[in-house]
């Protein structure tokens, strides 16, 4: 069945365009561009959506953003991408752990738009490795097998 609606860009009201587009390409390392509209981000080819648009209004954030964004660490982690986000000027707003080292941290952008980072792939690759050799030494030893303590 042929796909009726794609989602090809994110739009975020907000009072400063070009300096929440920078602050937005930083983060996501992507360039920025310009026009008459306002700002935006172009996101790697293959993403849906392709952009994130910033457009300027009258009216300041009121509430808690019904839509956010999720963000990965690529490459590192989490602590790393915290401390690059608030050196940009990102806040953090809460932490959430899921029961160990891993989680995710909301964050809010210059304006107050709130957004997420998530352990990194290889944090939680790591920890479930972890979490198999635990289980590994826990299991009993075959009846007859003998064990080499090193």
């Amino acid at each position: 069945m042929p796909v009726s609606l794609v989602v090809r860009d994110l739009i975020v009201d907000c009072s400063d365009s070009p300096g929440l587009a920078r602050f937005w390409g930083t983060v996501l390392e992507r360039p920025v561009e310009g026009a008459g509209e306002g700002f935006w981000v172009s996101l790697p080819d293959g993403n849906q959506p392709s952009g994130i648009f910033f457009r300027e209004v009258a009216d300041g954030k009121q509430v808690k953003n019904r839509l956010h964004v999720d963000l990965n660490p690529g490459d590192g982690t989490l602590a790393a991408e915290l401390e690059r986000l608030t050196a940009l000027g990102a806040t953090i707003l809460a932490r959430h752990n899921r029961g160990s080292d891993l989680g995710w941290v909301v964050l809010a952008d210059p304006e107050g738009n709130e957004f997420c980072v998530e352990s990194s792939d290889a944090e939680v690759a790591a920890f479930e490795e972890r979490l198999d050799a635990e289980d590994a030494a826990r299991q009993p030893d075959p009846p007859g097998a003998s064990r080499v303590i090193r």
